[in-house]
């Protein structure tokens, strides 16, 4: 039964890990570039707290964590295949992480602590010092997520 839940669980996580920077690439950041330096400010602020809650954290920490399990699991019982593909969809996930943590929240941070968007002194300064860079370090970690989706559905079925 593990060797059906956890696999089910890891593709179904990846994809939900994808599906989120899918959406920032392919419509919230757009959405926002057509916004105001203020409003944008202002938004990705309101993001960067709302996104911090636990549906998120059991997507972003859960997914690489059942990959890994899959890996496990697959090469316990020889299928050696599944557990490449799977360890692929891992490093994925892990040079999502990177990015994220070395990229994307050093630029969340310096949005947050430029204070509240009304009160910024220039906020076209602090606006070009945060999206363009979020946003093409972003569209990376997309692609890297969608990778690691394929490689989580193509290690079910191979065995």
């Amino acid at each position: 039964m593990v060797h059906v839940v956890v696999p089910v669980f890891a593709a179904v996580a990846v994809g939900l890990f994808a599906g989120l920077f899918f959406a920032f690439s392919v419509s919230v950041m757009p959405g926002l570039g057509r916004a105001g330096d203020r409003v944008m400010i202002e938004a990705m602020q309101g993001v960067n707290v709302a996104v911090l809650n636990p549906c998120f954290a059991v997507v972003f920490i859960g997914a690489p964590v059942a990959v890994l399990a899959c890996v496990v699991l697959y090469a316990s019982v020889g299928a050696m295949a599944a557990a490449v593909w799977s360890g692929v969809a891992l490093a994925c996930l892990c040079a999502v992480l990177v990015v994220t943590f070395a990229v994307n929240v050093p630029r969340n941070d310096a949005l947050e602590r430029a204070g509240p968007a009304e009160r910024i002194g220039d906020p076209a300064a602090v606006r070009g010092a945060f999206e363009s860079v979020w946003v093409r370090w972003n569209h990376l970690r997309t692609v890297l997520s969608l990778v690691a989706l394929v490689c989580a559905v193509v290690a079910l079925t191979v065995r």
